[in-house]
């Protein structure tokens, strides 16, 4: 452990336990006693901590008269249960990470707050046991991609892609301009001005089959320009050029006390019906996705007032029955 973890050790100790004495705040931090006399006093003269020792309670505390409570050292500064919380997120975004990207850059981090903890390897690796995240249907993105769009998109460049479009099974060149990374259901996705196509386009990272960074300066799009172009619509697909309309979906009783937790648009419209059933307005603009999560509650759900929607969903129900003919 360096110094400036010792330091904010000690802050974290003294503002977690109250009054520490000499020797637990030795024993927590593995050093000599030269050495910890010279911290505390680092921190009182050069940093300006309140820190005092309290012959009552025979330990070290923050002077409350002096603003201890509020003191903060220099930079960023977590509580304990603030550190825990930042070790679990690292282990649900491992849950999203494939190839260990995003572990790779936040590792240095997550050593330096386990190093504030004070606690050793396995402890370490005993706490993030203790996080387990479930993912099913998962698609793998090259890990060489999405670094080098992360950096594009911080540094805010161009890319030319090579990319794979799956609906027609065609490849084409196209020159982007990064806006924002989506993770979506376990998966990759880039959200970027197209200068092909003149337009906001996503493009999921497992498709692109080549990408290459450029020294251009990237157009700058407003977010809530993204929002409102590739977050109107249901889903992964974003309202572009269609219009957007409303799908009625009336659940079953039963299924309500489910369906009622959850959330399915951010801009979702949700009441309860009188005899306990359950309404659930979402926007939409392609009815691909939609009609999947709807037919996932099979005869528990209706599509109300919408009869393009209903006869699509009438007619994937009918072609699912006739292959168990």
């Amino acid at each position: 452990m360096d110094r400036t973890e010792r330091f904010y050790k000690i802050e974290l100790l003294l503002r977690n336990r109250g009054c520490v004495p000499f020797e637990a705040l030795l024993e927590e931090l593995a050093v000599s006693r030269a050495t910890l006399k010279r911290d505390l006093q680092y921190l009182r003269d050069r940093l300006n901590a309140p820190i005092v020792y309290d012959r009552f309670d025979n330990g070290y505390r923050f002077d409350a008269s002096a603003g201890g409570e509020r003191h903060e050292l220099p930079g960023l500064w977590f509580s304990e249960k603030e550190i825990h919380a930042l070790l679990t997120m690292h282990q649900l975004m491992n849950g999203l990470d494939d190839d260990g990207v995003l572990s790779r850059h936040l590792q240095p981090m997550m050593d330096k707050l386990q190093g504030l903890l004070g606690a050793d390897e396995s402890e370490a690796k005993e706490l993030m046991r203790r996080v387990k995240v479930l993912v099913t249907a998962r698609r793998r993105s090259p890990s060489r991609f999405f670094e080098l769009l992360g950096s594009a998109l911080v540094q805010r460049k161009r890319v030319d892609l090579v990319y794979f479009k799956r609906s027609d099974r065609s490849t084409s060149e196209r020159e982007v301009s990064p806006q924002r990374l989506v993770n979506y259901r376990n998966t990759w996705y880039l959200d970027a001005w197209c200068h092909r196509s003149d337009g906001l386009r996503r493009f999921a990272l497992d498709a692109i089959q080549d990408a290459r960074a450029l020294d251009t300066r990237a157009r700058n799009v407003a977010v809530k320009e993204l929002e409102a172009e590739l977050d109107a619509g249901y889903g992964i697909y974003g309202a572009g050029d269609k219009k957007v309309k409303w799908a009625t979906l009336v659940f079953q009783a039963d299924a309500a006390q489910w369906v009622a937790g959850e959330e399915w648009h951010p801009q979702q419209k949700p009441r309860w019906l009188d005899d306990g059933r359950y309404e659930l307005q979402v926007p939409y603009s392609d009815p691909t996705e939609l009609a999947m999560d709807i037919l996932r509650w099979g005869d528990r759900v209706v599509v109300a007032g919408d009869k393009a929607l209903s006869n699509a969903i009438q007619a994937r129900l009918r072609a699912a029955l006739a292959q168990y003919s």
